[in-house]
């Protein structure tokens, strides 16, 4: 059995009017799936898909320029804004 655990993409983001259009996030976790679900048609035993990460954090890699999550975290309010994603 495959479970994808960790499965995400960064991009330099920023609200505009209050509104965080990623429409390249879910260009790419469209494409994802339908590979996923193009590998379950062919028999792979896929049980599990994880989106990471449910909200903007600190990445070791990028810090806090790129934005990795699904909801959008103001870091100097905390504020929370769900994207389109």
């Amino acid at each position: 059995p495959i479970f994808i655990t960790e499965n995400g993409v960064a991009f330099y983001e920023k609200l505009v009017g209050g509104q965080l259009e990623d429409d390249n996030r879910i260009k790419f976790l469209q494409d994802y799936l339908f590979s996923v679900h193009r590998a379950i048609i062919e028999g792979s035993d896929i049980r599990g898909y994880f989106v990471w990460t449910f909200m903007d954090n600190f990445e070791w890699a990028e810090g806090f320029e790129k934005t990795f999550g699904l909801v959008h975290v103001d870091r100097k309010t905390l504020k929370r804004t769900p994207k389109k994603s």
